[in-house]
């Protein structure tokens, strides 16, 4: 009757629906998960206005001067603004280095898990729904990987496509070459959980209604089985982008990631490794404490989700 009279109730926003969510509701329960977030959301802020608060763009020839190389930070006597964290051997603003390092890691670490989160969420629609052949070959691909640490199948990348291209690398091709070696690591979680969730929803009402009416496999997969899938995928996401960003940071640390033209955390922590036992430690210490608080409030974040998506610890 009420809605004879006032007609159809006015369509709710997407904001005010995750508002009444059960989701939400666990975030504000959780005051871990809530600093998570906020450390996560200060540092990808950080690293999204570097040009703008960084007191110099740390490389920028025309801007650094070897006179003020190797400043410690501005609490000790011999501290200069504006080097609020001290300076390296080249007169670098450590600051503003891990402001510029922080954008380049989780971009690396961004464009990583979309490319890993592709590939194994296709390769885990396939194999679910298919079954047979394909199943098969694919999950047995994923076995032989999973034999295999990440490091180790990033660096085989790494180093194949270096020998390959040789002198023609340059920093776009090496960051490209990061994300995909990533990819090649991580798509297995993906294609395994998808796998599972796709063999379920497959023998659900839905997905016959949709054969019977002439929908073909591509259609039935990305508009009706793949939205019911993606729960799973989020948690994996998120916890990933951690390992995609200590990977990222391992493959620049050995020398084998990103080059010193385009330093990430990890190329600051090996450069400043070099420094440490100089007393000049706050060259690597500032990086590794960011590339640190960075990693563990995303993986506070990932496990909160894990939890608050699990239907048995509702």
């Amino acid at each position: 009757m009420t809605d004879l009279l006032h007609g159809p109730a006015p369509t709710r926003s997407a904001l005010a629906r995750f508002r009444d969510s059960d989701l939400y509701a666990s975030f504000r329960r959780s005051k871990l998960a809530m600093g998570a977030f906020a450390v996560t959301l200060l540092l990808f802020g950080l690293a999204l206005a570097a040009p703008l608060i960084s007191p110099q763009n740390p490389y920028d020839p025309a801007q650094l001067e070897l006179m003020n190389s190797s400043l410690p930070p501005l609490w000790y006597p011999e501290g200069q603004a504006p080097f609020l964290l001290g300076t390296d051997d080249q007169g670098r603003d450590v600051l503003s280095a891990v402001f510029y390092g922080l954008r380049l890691s989780l971009v690396v670490g961004l464009l990583g898990v979309i490319a890993s989160g592709f590939l194994g969420i296709l390769l885990g629609l396939l194999a679910g729904y298919f079954g047979g052949f394909v199943d098969t070959l694919i999950m047995r691909v994923a076995d032989v990987q999973l034999t295999f640490p990440a490091i180790l199948i990033a660096l085989v990348v790494d180093g194949v496509a270096k020998a390959a291209l040789g002198s023609q690398m340059d920093t776009t091709a090496a960051i490209w070459l990061i994300v995909v070696s990533i990819g090649l690591s991580f798509w297995v979680q993906y294609a395994r959980t998808v796998r599972s969730s796709v063999m379920v929803e497959k023998n659900k009402d839905y997905v016959q209604a949709g054969r019977l009416i002439g929908l073909s496999s591509p259609v039935i997969l990305v508009r009706h089985v793949l939205p019911n899938v993606l729960g799973p995928v989020f948690v994996i996401a998120t916890i990933n982008l951690a390992l995609a960003i200590i990977t990222e940071a391992t493959l620049s640390f050995l020398g084998t990631g990103l080059p010193d033209s385009m330093p990430s955390l990890g190329t600051l922590i090996r450069t400043g490794n070099r420094f440490l036992f100089s007393g000049e430690w706050w060259i690597v210490a500032f990086p590794g404490l960011a590339l640190a608080g960075l990693v563990l409030a995303i993986n506070l974040l990932g496990d909160w989700l894990r939890d608050a998506l699990n239907p048995k610890l509702q």
